[in-house]
Protein backbone atom coordinates (compact mmCIF):
# COMPACT_ATOMS: atom_id res chain seq x y z
CA UNK A 1 0.00 0.00 0.00
CA UNK A 2 0.88 3.52 -0.33
CA UNK A 3 1.01 4.40 3.13
CA UNK A 4 2.14 1.76 6.25
CA UNK A 5 -0.93 1.62 8.24
CA UNK A 6 -1.51 -0.99 10.71
CA UNK A 7 -5.06 -2.38 9.71
CA UNK A 8 -8.71 -0.86 10.34
CA UNK A 9 -9.62 -1.49 13.84
CA UNK A 10 -13.54 -1.30 12.97
CA UNK A 11 -15.38 -4.33 10.83
CA UNK A 12 -16.02 -4.13 7.08
CA UNK A 13 -16.70 -6.35 4.16
CA UNK A 14 -17.55 -6.01 0.60
CA UNK A 15 -18.46 -2.36 0.01
CA UNK A 16 -21.88 -1.58 -1.57
CA UNK A 17 -23.49 1.63 -1.80
CA UNK A 18 -24.55 2.28 2.23
CA UNK A 19 -22.51 0.21 3.80
CA UNK A 20 -18.88 1.15 5.98
CA UNK A 21 -15.25 1.24 4.18
CA UNK A 22 -12.34 2.23 5.33
CA UNK A 23 -10.88 5.34 3.89
CA UNK A 24 -7.63 7.71 4.90
CA UNK A 25 -9.05 11.26 4.30
CA UNK A 26 -6.45 14.48 4.22
CA UNK A 27 -8.30 15.66 7.84
CA UNK A 28 -6.46 12.56 9.61
CA UNK A 29 -3.89 11.26 7.21
CA UNK A 30 -2.83 8.55 9.38
CA UNK A 31 -5.84 7.07 10.69
CA UNK A 32 -8.19 4.51 9.14
CA UNK A 33 -12.15 6.38 9.35
CA UNK A 34 -15.08 4.12 8.87
CA UNK A 35 -17.35 5.86 6.11
CA UNK A 36 -20.47 5.30 4.17
CA UNK A 37 -19.85 4.40 0.75
CA UNK A 38 -21.99 6.93 -0.83
CA UNK A 39 -21.16 10.67 0.44
CA UNK A 40 -23.89 12.30 2.21
CA UNK A 41 -23.50 15.75 2.08
CA UNK A 42 -24.45 18.41 4.84
CA UNK A 43 -28.11 19.20 4.22
CA UNK A 44 -29.44 15.48 3.07
CA UNK A 45 -32.20 14.39 5.26
CA UNK A 46 -32.54 10.46 4.22
CA UNK A 47 -29.17 8.11 3.73
CA UNK A 48 -30.93 6.72 0.67
CA UNK A 49 -28.89 9.51 -1.05
CA UNK A 50 -26.45 7.53 -1.26
CA UNK A 51 -27.52 5.45 -4.19
CA UNK A 52 -27.04 8.27 -6.37
CA UNK A 53 -23.56 9.59 -4.99
CA UNK A 54 -20.98 6.94 -4.75
CA UNK A 55 -19.43 7.95 -7.63
CA UNK A 56 -19.06 11.74 -8.21
CA UNK A 57 -18.14 12.30 -11.95
CA UNK A 58 -14.71 14.53 -12.00
CA UNK A 59 -16.13 16.81 -14.72
CA UNK A 60 -18.52 17.95 -12.20
CA UNK A 61 -17.94 17.60 -9.17
CA UNK A 62 -17.70 21.05 -8.20
CA UNK A 63 -21.54 22.04 -9.84
CA UNK A 64 -23.19 19.48 -8.60
CA UNK A 65 -24.75 20.11 -5.25
CA UNK A 66 -23.97 16.87 -3.37
CA UNK A 67 -20.53 17.43 -4.15
CA UNK A 68 -19.25 20.50 -4.51
CA UNK A 69 -18.93 21.51 -1.14
CA UNK A 70 -16.94 18.69 -0.49
CA UNK A 71 -14.74 19.55 -3.76
CA UNK A 72 -14.46 23.35 -2.70
CA UNK A 73 -13.02 22.48 0.60
CA UNK A 74 -10.75 19.98 -0.36
CA UNK A 75 -12.08 17.36 1.37
CA UNK A 76 -9.85 14.66 -0.18
CA UNK A 77 -9.51 10.71 0.58
CA UNK A 78 -8.01 7.65 -0.27
CA UNK A 79 -10.05 4.44 -0.64
CA UNK A 80 -8.46 0.89 -0.69
CA UNK A 81 -9.46 -1.70 -2.28
CA UNK A 82 -8.58 -5.38 -3.26
CA UNK A 83 -10.59 -5.13 -6.30
CA UNK A 84 -13.54 -3.58 -8.29
CA UNK A 85 -15.86 -5.18 -9.63
CA UNK A 86 -17.80 -3.98 -13.25
CA UNK A 87 -20.27 -5.51 -15.74
CA UNK A 88 -18.88 -6.48 -19.18
CA UNK A 89 -21.25 -6.77 -21.82
CA UNK A 90 -19.54 -8.30 -24.86
CA UNK A 91 -21.20 -11.51 -24.44
CA UNK A 92 -24.59 -9.59 -24.87
CA UNK A 93 -25.23 -9.74 -21.44
CA UNK A 94 -24.10 -8.47 -18.11
CA UNK A 95 -21.18 -10.27 -16.86
CA UNK A 96 -19.24 -9.20 -13.38
CA UNK A 97 -15.41 -9.03 -13.55
CA UNK A 98 -12.99 -8.52 -11.35
CA UNK A 99 -10.74 -6.07 -11.73
CA UNK A 100 -7.38 -5.81 -9.70
CA UNK A 101 -3.55 -4.71 -9.85
CA UNK A 102 -1.65 -6.71 -11.55
CA UNK A 103 1.15 -7.10 -8.79
CA UNK A 104 -1.80 -8.10 -6.10
CA UNK A 105 -1.72 -4.99 -4.27
CA UNK A 106 -4.06 -2.86 -2.73
CA UNK A 107 -5.54 0.26 -4.62
CA UNK A 108 -5.76 3.47 -3.65
CA UNK A 109 -9.20 4.93 -5.14
CA UNK A 110 -9.16 8.96 -5.30
CA UNK A 111 -11.92 10.10 -3.34
CA UNK A 112 -13.77 12.83 -1.85
CA UNK A 113 -14.96 12.93 1.70
CA UNK A 114 -17.77 14.41 4.14
CA UNK A 115 -18.47 14.68 7.73
CA UNK A 116 -21.49 15.20 9.55
CA UNK A 117 -21.25 16.30 13.00
CA UNK A 118 -24.64 16.37 14.66
CA UNK A 119 -26.17 13.31 15.74
CA UNK A 120 -28.78 12.75 13.50
CA UNK A 121 -29.39 8.95 12.49
CA UNK A 122 -27.42 9.68 9.10
CA UNK A 123 -23.86 8.73 9.02
CA UNK A 124 -20.98 10.61 10.50
CA UNK A 125 -18.47 9.49 7.42
CA UNK A 126 -19.24 8.99 3.78
CA UNK A 127 -17.28 9.41 1.04
CA UNK A 128 -17.59 8.85 -2.97
CA UNK A 129 -15.67 7.78 -5.63
CA UNK A 130 -14.11 9.93 -8.25
CA UNK A 131 -14.56 8.90 -11.40
CA UNK A 132 -13.15 9.82 -15.61
CA UNK A 133 -13.87 9.00 -18.99
CA UNK A 134 -12.43 5.68 -19.91
CA UNK A 135 -12.83 5.59 -23.59
CA UNK A 136 -9.66 3.88 -24.94
CA UNK A 137 -8.88 2.37 -21.77
CA UNK A 138 -8.09 -1.59 -22.75
CA UNK A 139 -9.46 -2.55 -19.85
CA UNK A 140 -11.81 0.35 -18.61
CA UNK A 141 -13.33 1.04 -22.08
CA UNK A 142 -14.07 -2.84 -22.22
CA UNK A 143 -16.84 -2.04 -19.09
CA UNK A 144 -20.38 -0.94 -19.36
CA UNK A 145 -23.38 -1.20 -21.63
CA UNK A 146 -22.66 -0.45 -25.12
CA UNK A 147 -23.22 3.14 -26.25
CA UNK A 148 -22.90 4.29 -22.74
CA UNK A 149 -19.74 6.79 -21.79
CA UNK A 150 -17.49 4.08 -20.62
CA UNK A 151 -16.17 5.31 -16.82
CA UNK A 152 -13.23 4.59 -14.76
CA UNK A 153 -12.34 5.28 -10.54
CA UNK A 154 -9.31 6.85 -10.34
CA UNK A 155 -6.26 4.55 -9.17
CA UNK A 156 -3.81 6.26 -7.84
CA UNK A 157 0.19 4.99 -7.76
CA UNK A 158 1.63 4.31 -4.81
CA UNK A 159 3.90 7.29 -4.71
CA UNK A 160 0.90 9.98 -5.67
CA UNK A 161 -1.04 8.87 -2.03
CA UNK A 162 0.84 11.28 -0.38
CA UNK A 163 0.68 14.04 -2.74
CA UNK A 164 -3.14 13.53 -3.16
CA UNK A 165 -3.72 14.37 0.29
CA UNK A 166 -1.65 16.69 0.46
CA UNK A 167 -3.15 18.72 -2.59
CA UNK A 168 -3.16 22.16 -1.51
CA UNK A 169 -5.38 23.43 -5.13
CA UNK A 170 -8.09 22.38 -7.31
CA UNK A 171 -5.28 22.39 -10.21
CA UNK A 172 -3.35 19.96 -8.33
CA UNK A 173 -5.64 17.91 -7.46
CA UNK A 174 -6.88 17.43 -11.05
CA UNK A 175 -3.60 16.83 -12.14
CA UNK A 176 -3.79 13.23 -10.75
CA UNK A 177 -6.97 12.64 -11.81
CA UNK A 178 -5.37 10.08 -14.65
CA UNK A 179 -6.24 7.11 -15.94
CA UNK A 180 -4.57 3.97 -14.22
CA UNK A 181 -1.61 3.12 -16.44
CA UNK A 182 -1.76 -0.02 -18.92
CA UNK A 183 0.33 -2.28 -17.08
CA UNK A 184 -0.99 -1.49 -13.71
CA UNK A 185 -4.38 -3.85 -14.13
CA UNK A 186 -5.66 -6.99 -14.51
CA UNK A 187 -9.16 -7.86 -15.37
CA UNK A 188 -11.33 -11.49 -15.63
CA UNK A 189 -14.70 -12.72 -15.56
CA UNK A 190 -15.77 -13.27 -12.14
CA UNK A 191 -19.46 -13.70 -11.87
CA UNK A 192 -21.37 -13.66 -8.76
CA UNK A 193 -24.85 -14.68 -8.88
CA UNK A 194 -28.06 -12.65 -6.83
CA UNK A 195 -25.32 -9.66 -6.35
CA UNK A 196 -25.04 -6.28 -7.98
CA UNK A 197 -22.48 -5.82 -11.01
CA UNK A 198 -21.41 -2.45 -10.06
CA UNK A 199 -20.14 -0.14 -6.76
CA UNK A 200 -18.29 -2.86 -4.97
CA UNK A 201 -15.43 -2.55 -3.52
CA UNK A 202 -13.52 -5.15 -1.65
Amino acid sequence: MGFDLPPPDFSYGEAYPGLIAPIVTNFAPRLWVPACFGLVPAWATDAKIVRSTYNARSETVGEKPSFREAWKRGQLCIIPADAIFEPCYETGKAVRWRIERTDSKPMGIAGIWERRLKDDGLPAWSMSMLTINADGHPIMGRMHKPGDEKRSVVILPDEAWGDWLRAKSEVAARGMLTPAAVDLLRARADPLPGRRATGSLF
